[in-house]
């Protein structure tokens, strides 16, 4: 699973022209899957963007997290970010879930997130054509990965 985390001062998603979701202060997270994503993936990564500390404190220095300041959580799926360019220049998306499976994961992601933490959690549409608006904040934006492990010896 792989997910770009914006901090953003405000985000939105419009589908065919209508407002689908809407946060103020918070986190952007764009998120993928990959076919061998399992729940152990989906629960780090919940507690992850919930915890990471990015935001100021007092002192200006990054040390709160989107729970700390009551922010919002966007999440949109996004499975481009698994895009590969080793050859050529139109990247292919093989290491991405298939639609059905990537689905599944992304609405299970969002219940455990949704149940994991106090901050409103908007989402956008899956496989809609969405228009996502921000205000990158600092500009701070930060990648996350977390693969499953190849054998039973990596758990």
């Amino acid at each position: 699973m792989r997910a770009v985390l914006q901090r953003v001062s405000t985000a939105a998603v419009e589908v065919e022209g209508q407002m689908v979701a809407q946060i103020g202060a918070g986190l952007l997270a764009l998120v993928a899957f990959t076919a061998t994503d399992t729940e152990r993936e989906l629960l780090w990564m919940a507690d992850k963007i919930r915890t990471i500390r990015i935001f100021p404190d007092a002192a200006g220095k990054m040390n709160r997290s989107v729970e700390d300041i009551n922010g919002g959580i966007l999440v949109v799926s996004q499975f481009t970010l698994y895009g590969e360019l080793r050859k050529g220049t139109r990247p292919n998306f093989i290491r991405a879930a298939p639609a059905e499976q990537a689905e599944r994961l992304y609405q299970r992601f969002l219940q455990l997130l949704r149940e994991r933490t106090h901050c409103t959690v908007a989402s956008g549409v899956f496989g809609a054509l969405m228009n996502v608006s921000l205000t990158n904040a600092g500009p701070v934006t930060i990648l996350l990965e977390r693969e499953a492990p190849n054998n039973a010896a990596n758990l």
